[in-house]
C-alpha cells in the first residue's frame, strides 16, 4: 500500500519534466542558473525544479521601423521608415548576451538608420536605396552577429520629403526636360544646316539640279487650287535677255 502512492509520485515528477517543442522552436535549457543545452524540436525532458527553459522562436521576423525625421547630408528634412527582416542562428546567444534580442534590434536599427541617411544627400537617398539598404544591412547585422542574430534583409519603404522641395524639385525636372527639348531642337536644326549645304553645293556644281528642284516645287505648289503660282525664271534665260537687249541697244546706236 506504501509503494503506490511513491510511485504515483514519481511518474507525475516524470511527466512534469516533459516538454514539447515545435520544429520552428528551440528551447534553452539551464540547471541551477547555468547554460545546459539547446532543446528541440519535438518531445524532450528536462529535470523538475532544477532546470529552466527558455523557447525561442527560429522563424525569421519582419520589424517595421517607426517613420524617422532625420537630415541629410546635404541639410534637407525628411522622413523615413523601413522594414527589417531578422531570424536567430544561435539561440544560446540570442538569449545569454542580450536581455531582449527584439528590442536590441529595433532600437540599433532605428539609429543605423538616421546615422546611414545623414552620410548621403537627398539626391543619394532617391538615387541609391539599393546600395543603401545593402549598407544598413551589414552594418545591423555586424553588431546582431555576437548576438546569434542574422539580419536578413533592410528595405526602406518610403521617403517623405518637404512640400518645398518637392516644388522645387519639380521646376528642376521641368527645367531639365526643357533643356533636353532645346538640345534636341539644336541638333535637328544643325543637321538641317549641314544637309541643306550639302543640297547647295551639288546644285552649284550641276545647274540642272536646280532647275529640277525648281519644276519640283512649282508642282507641289499647284496641288492647291487656291494658291497663287509665281513661275520662277530661270537665271539663264534672265541673263540671255539681258544680253539680247545690250546687243540691239547698241546696234541702234551705231545706226
Amino acid at each position: 500500500m506504501t509503494i503506490l502512492p511513491v510511485l504515483v509520485f514519481t511518474i507525475a515528477i516524470i511527466a512534469s519534466g516533459l516538454r514539447i517543442a515545435q520544429e520552428y522552436q528551440r528551447a534553452v535549457v539551464f540547471r541551477l542558473g547555468r547554460f545546459k543545452s539547446i532543446k528541440g524540436p519535438g518531445i524532450y525532458w528536462i529535470i523538475p525544479f532544477i532546470d529552466r527553459q527558455q523557447q525561442v522562436d527560429i522563424r525569421t521576423k519582419t520589424v517595421d521601423l517607426e517613420q524617422q525625421e532625420t537630415i541629410t547630408k546635404d541639410s534637407v528634412t525628411i522622413k523615413v521608415n523601413a522594414v527589417l527582416w531578422f531570424k536567430i542562428t544561435n539561440p544560446q546567444d540570442a538569449i545569454i548576451k542580450v536581455a531582449d534580442y527584439n528590442k536590441a534590434v529595433y532600437q540599433f536599427s532605428v539609429t543605423a538608420l538616421r546615422n546611414i541617411i545623414g552620410q548621403h544627400t537627398l539626391d543619394e537617398v532617391l538615387r541609391e536605396r539599393e546600395q543603401i539598404n545593402g549598407t544598413l544591412q551589414k552594418i545591423v547585422d555586424s553588431v546582431t552577429e555576437p548576438w546569434g542574430i542574422k539580419i536578413e534583409m533592410v528595405e526602406m519603404k518610403d521617403v517623405e520629403i518637404p512640400e518645398a522641395m518637392q516644388r522645387a524639385m519639380a521646376r528642376e525636372a521641368e527645367a531639365m526636360r526643357e533643356k533636353r527639348a532645346r538640345i534636341v531642337k539644336a541638333e535637328a536644326e544643325l543637321e538641317a544646316s549641314i544637309k541643306l549645304t550639302q543640297g547647295a553645293k551639288e546644285m552649284e556644281r550641276s545647274p540642272i539640279a536646280l532647275e529640277l528642284r525648281r519644276m519640283q516645287m512649282l508642282s507641289e505648289i499647284g496641288i492647291d487650287n487656291n494658291t497663287t503660282t509665281i513661275v520662277l525664271v530661270p537665271s539663264e534665260f534672265t541673263n540671255a535677255a539681258r544680253s539680247f537687249t545690250e546687243l540691239i541697244t547698241q546696234k541702234k546706236a551705231e545706226v
